[in-house]
């Protein structure tokens, strides 16, 4: 037997103006995708789907080529240049040929400037390569589910978990259901559906209601015979026509069963559409009421500039305020800014400087403006920026957040970065020398991943909206090309008169 495997992961928001190369999708600085043998030695032992692929395939005996591990962190439309480079790489693995199966590690809601829907284009060029060998997909969770992504493969699987601590699992999911089929032990098929609401990221947590329970009943119908079965939530920040939720349900040869269980998640959903909506709370109010609280750690999250969510990361509404506010003892990941790190750098360690930190990237598309703040400390710590995550979310992966450093004004100890991460492993602080259980607040540009590699040390948590790439209030998106109507966003409907 011989696979093909593949990763090409990108969850775009449409609304950053953080610009997505080629580069941004290698694992450093001045690197290229790894590909082949570089990118079996990135990817192996790691908690990730491709991971699993390449675990699935030696535990089967199998020949497989790994074409390409590219992962970019969420950010604004892909260049057409990234994407045919990439797309080339994994189509010429698909003409050479000679595959009995093919695994794919995508994230689900990749646009490219040419492009909204990106796997669904992919996925189409392979076909008119190869209209023939089995296809596996594992996806994210946040896909937004377009019909070629789901019909031009023949095994899907979603995560279930968010944060994401199944990627792995995913992977094994998607690629066992292949297995199957390519050994004669199983013969796919796949019902699935959207559902005309766009669930607020804020809400869409595992760990919470409603996508506890509705997650939870996935898992059981695979335990019960389905081979997969994935509730997508959907990504919001994407002005495209099929964002927004679904549900893909893989069965063994029984349509009729897909088809059930598939309604059974799609009404769930629905029923629970206003537990789906987000209410959020002025800053000051934040703030202040991070000041009332003595479970320490506090973790601040600064959710509106989430670098998973497309976030710009040099926005400083939340900084600004709590330095206004006077916390003490607090930690912040982070601020990006390749210039004031490196004015701080040739300062070196230990120098005092007077830094104009963030506000230099506009956001043309989004109703704020950040302004950069003035930050007077000392150079406490430079740092190359390269770590490996403990877990449990992607383990053993590694990350790179860039050239950076750790500024020191008395009170607050803040993290300067060059390249975009979402702190969402304990190593991202640690290898800055920042022990979170030492500090009485730690801001986090994060919204749930965080609680992946942080959450079990949090004495009390509170959510700050300041201004960023990714705002909370959908109200204030301009959303040009999204279908309409669509629950919670259109007011005027009568949504009790639908079902699913």
């Amino acid at each position: 037997m011989r696979l093909l495997i593949a990763m090409m992961m990108h969850e775009t928001n449409t609304f950053s103006p953080v610009p997505t190369d080629l580069q941004r999708f290698a694992l450093g600085p001045g690197e290229a995708p790894p590909r082949g043998e570089a990118a079996i030695a990135a990817f192996r032992g790691t908690g990730t789907a491709t991971g699993a692929f390449i675990d699935l395939a030696e535990q089967a005996g199998a020949e497989f080529e790994l074409a390409l591990g590219a992962h970019a962190a969420p950010s604004g439309l892909v260049f057409d240049e990234a994407y045919e480079a990439m797309s080339e790489v994994i189509l010429q693995a698909v003409a050479r040929g000679g595959f009995d199966g093919i695994l794919l590690d995508l994230h689900g809601a990749m646009v490219s400037q040419s492009h909204e829907d990106g796997e669904g284009e992919l996925l189409r060029r392979i076909r008119a390569i190869d209209p023939k060998t089995p296809i596996g997909v594992a996806y994210d969770m946040h896909a937004n589910v377009y019909t070629d992504m789901v019909e031009l493969a023949q095994t899907v699987a979603g995560y279930q978990t968010y944060p994401h601590v199944d990627m792995y699992g995913t992977g094994v999911r998607a690629g066992t259901a292949l297995l199957k089929l390519l050994q004669g032990q199983a013969k796919p098929t796949t019902a699935w559906g959207r559902l005309p609401m766009i669930p607020h990221i804020m809400r869409q947590s595992s760990l919470d209601e409603p996508n506890r329970s509705i997650q939870a009943r996935a898992q059981q119908m695979e335990k019960e015979g389905a081979l997969c079965a994935s509730v997508f939530t959907g990504f919001p920040h994407a002005d495209i026509e099929n964002a927004g939720m679904s549900v893909v349900v893989v069965t063994d040869n029984d349509p009729a069963l897909a088809q059930r269980l598939r309604d059974e998640l799609m009404q769930m959903a629905w029923d629970s559409r206003a537990q789906w909506v987000y209410e959020l709370e002025p800053l000051a109010a934040s703030v202040a009421n991070a000041k009332t609280l003595s479970d320490f750690p506090v973790m601040l999250l600064d959710h509106y500039d989430n670098a998973a969510s497309g976030g710009t990361m040099d926005t400083t509404a939340v900084l600004a305020e709590v330095l206004r506010q006077g916390l003490r003892n607090v930690a912040v990941f982070a601020i990006f800014d390749p210039q004031a790190v490196q004015e701080a750098i040739a300062a070196g360690i230990g120098a005092q400087v007077r830094l104009q930190v963030g506000g230099k990237m506009a956001m043309p598309l989004m109703p704020h403006h950040s302004e950069p703040i003035e930050l007077t400390g000392v150079v406490k710590l430079i740092s190359n920026g390269k770590y490996r995550n403990k877990g449990p979310m992607s383990q053993g992966a590694r990350q790179n957040m860039g050239q950076a450093v750790v500024i020191d004004t008395g009170d607050v100890e803040v993290a300067l970065i060059s390249r975009h991460v979402e702190p969402f492993d304990v190593n991202a602080l640690l290898c800055l020398g920042i022990d979170p259980t030492q500090k009485s607040f730690v801001v986090l540009k994060s919204r749930v991943h965080w609680r992946a590699g942080l959450g079990h040390l949090a004495g009390a948590t509170v959510e700050c909206a300041g201004a960023g790439a990714c705002t909370s209030d959908y109200s204030e998106l301009q959303f040009k090309n999204l279908r309409r109507p669509i629950y919670p966003l259109d007011a005027g409907v009568d949504w009790s008169k639908t079902s699913q």
